[in-house]
């Protein structure tokens, strides 16, 4: 029996794992269309310094993040932020990002009475007696629901920002069910103040999680996790091999490999499984999916993106002045800059740079919609981080080395009517017995998202496969 995998970010490597456990004799392979596994998960060394330069930490409250690592034998090389106090940019000042919102949206007037206006502050605390927001009948977008309920200024003040460094999109365009699903849940079952919702929210996830640390990494780069999965996972992993098409057989599939489409070359390679896995990116997925689920590929072809460029900095310690205290400046696209946030690397996670006598920082640049900024050339955009830099924190000096990383439709848009968007796309691929999906366009961005999105996969095809040796 043979199981194909085909992409080999965390969601590919982590179902081939997955199936690995599932089926111990089975012949596993992983194709990655590149040089290398990892997806956007990648490090690099930086004066002498390993760093991340695409994900660099990983929800420590979810589960499937922390099971893998513990299952790499990788425990005690688990680390945590050493703080996780981070600034706001607000109206050309630093100050202190405020606490208990949920992604944004306040809980009470005090917490967010340093970023936020009087008139605001006041329709804030007075949301509830306004009368209940109606029960949701479907969805919304975050920034429309925060919008009509407390005013523009917390959008484009809180919402976004917070929403920017996770999906590197637009409060008023993202889901609220894919993007605060905890919230979303009160509101469609009940309606009624989202100030009060956004604080019950809040109030659970402390009773429950209050004593764990909200993120965590590892020694030497999260990335660390995709190469220790490849180098340990049981399964054959295939670099430099783009796969063209899916066509469904009589019990199996046949998958055609890195033939050329015009002019002379190479025939492509013919590679029979009994089941598939298909853990690309959604435009991807909807040419492999093509000829065989047509609807689900309609669908992934729906599903947009953005871009980013991670522009990584190192300097000769000690620096000229020290950095503001924190993890690092969140950026509201409001305050008019190119960067949505810059990261004091050395300063958030334990022993980053320290080896090599150097701080670490990093600017991340790039919002849906932004393609034409990040198209400027490398040296170009390593200058503008440096700008940014100096204006956010003072900080001018030469930096002794840099990398700059592009990450081209690196994140998928969770739209308005996404939770619907992948029901459709899994009831479509489920038609098509031994085939399944899994990724960061379906369930989440993060890490442990895509890692439970990747064992759902594999539990799927695996149910197929007993059901027909039965």
């Amino acid at each position: 029996m043979r199981v194909v995998v085909i992409g080999g970010g965390i969601a590919g490597l982590s179902a081939a794992f997955r199936l690995r456990e599932l089926h111990p004799d089975a012949e596993l392979v992983l194709l990655e269309a590149t040089d290398r596994v990892g997806g956007k998960l990648r490090r690099v060394q930086v004066a002498g310094a390993w760093v991340d330069v695409g994900a660099e930490a990983m929800l420590a409250r979810r589960p499937e993040g922390l099971a893998t690592v513990s299952a790499l034998g990788l425990d005690g090389e688990l680390i945590h932020p050493l703080t996780t106090a981070a600034l706001l940019r607000n109206r050309g000042v630093n100050r202190p990002l405020p606490r208990g919102t949920l992604m944004g949206v306040p809980t009470d007037r005090e917490s967010v009475r340093s970023v936020l206006s009087e008139p605001t502050l006041d329709r804030i605390a007075t949301e509830p007696d306004r009368g209940p927001y109606p029960r949701l009948a479907g969805d919304v977008s975050v920034g429309e629901l925060v919008a009509e309920r407390f005013g523009p200024e917390v959008v484009d003040r809180l919402v976004d920002p917070l929403l920017g460094g996770v999906y590197a999109g637009h409060a008023r365009r993202i889901s609220l069910q894919a993007a605060v699903p905890g919230l979303a849940g009160r509101l469609l079952a009940e309606g009624g103040s989202l100030l009060a919702a956004a604080r019950t929210v809040v109030a659970a996830g402390g009773r429950d999680s209050s004593d764990r640390p909200v993120f965590a990494s590892l020694t030497g780069g999260l990335a660390r996790l995709a190469e220790t999965l490849a180098a340990r996972g049981g399964f054959t992993v295939r670099c430099g091999c783009p796969v063209r098409s899916i066509e469904r057989l009589a019990g199996g599939f046949v998958l055609s490999i890195g033939a050329q489409s015009i002019g002379p070359g190479p025939s492509a390679e013919r590679l029979t499984a009994d089941a598939v896995v298909v853990a690309t990116p959604a435009g991807k997925a909807a040419t492999l999916l093509a000829g065989i689920a047509p609807a689900a590929a309609a669908e992934l072809a729906g599903i947009e993106t953005a871009s980013m460029v991670i522009v990584t900095l190192a300097f000769r310690l000690p620096l000229p002045h020290p950095l503001p205290a924190g993890s690092g400046i969140l950026i509201p696209d409001v305050e008019g800059l190119a960067g949505k946030a810059m990261t004091f690397s050395s300063q958030k996670w334990p022993g980053v740079g320290a080896e090599a006598g150097v701080l670490l920082l990093r600017g991340s640049l790039g919002r849906a919609g932004e393609q034409a900024r990040l198209q400027r050339p490398d040296d170009e955009l390593v200058a503008l981080v440096r700008r940014e830099l100096a204006e956010l924190t003072g900080l001018a000096a030469e930096p002794v080395d840099s990398h700059l990383q592009r990450w081209g439709g690196a994140l998928p848009q969770y739209a308005v009517g996404h939770p619907d968007r992948v029901r459709r796309i899994r009831q479509a691929v489920a038609r098509v017995p031994g085939l399944a999906v899994c990724g960061a366009s379906y369930d989440g961005v993060g890490i442990p998202a895509c890692i439970g999105s990747a064992r759902l996969a594999a539990d799927q095809v695996s149910a197929a496969l007993s059901g027909s040796s039965r």
